[in-house]
């Protein structure tokens, strides 16, 4: 259970303690972004060089998962431009969709 320690003002909404803020400030988050999902035997999977080709469960405009520290968050699409990739937000993520391994 959180505690968060705030200070009010009379004529002011509340504001949060600056030690709160600066502890948030200092939180890591590992984001990941899961293109598609595959399952092949581990036979195959020992048997794999370089070039080899590993299909995924989805398509080219299907959009992505984006994890945060291995949760699901959101649903995105992939962006490319010039020699970056990057992701955009499109929706909140449905967490029963992801952990049924759906595209929804």
């Amino acid at each position: 259970m959180w505690a968060f320690a705030c200070v009010a003002q009379s004529a002011g909404p509340v504001v949060w303690e600056r030690s709160f803020v600066s502890q948030v400030d200092a939180v890591n988050v590992e984001i990941q972004v899961v293109l598609g999902r595959s399952s092949i035997p581990m036979q195959q999977l020992l048997r794999m060089g370089r070039g080899a080709v590993i299909p995924l469960d989805t398509t080219v405009n299907e959009e992505v998962w984006i994890l945060a520290n291995n949760h699901p968050v959101a649903r995105g699409e992939i962006q490319i431009s010039e020699d970056r990739i990057a992701i955009a937000v499109t929706r909140e993520a449905n967490v029963y969709d992801y952990m049924a391994g759906g595209g929804g």
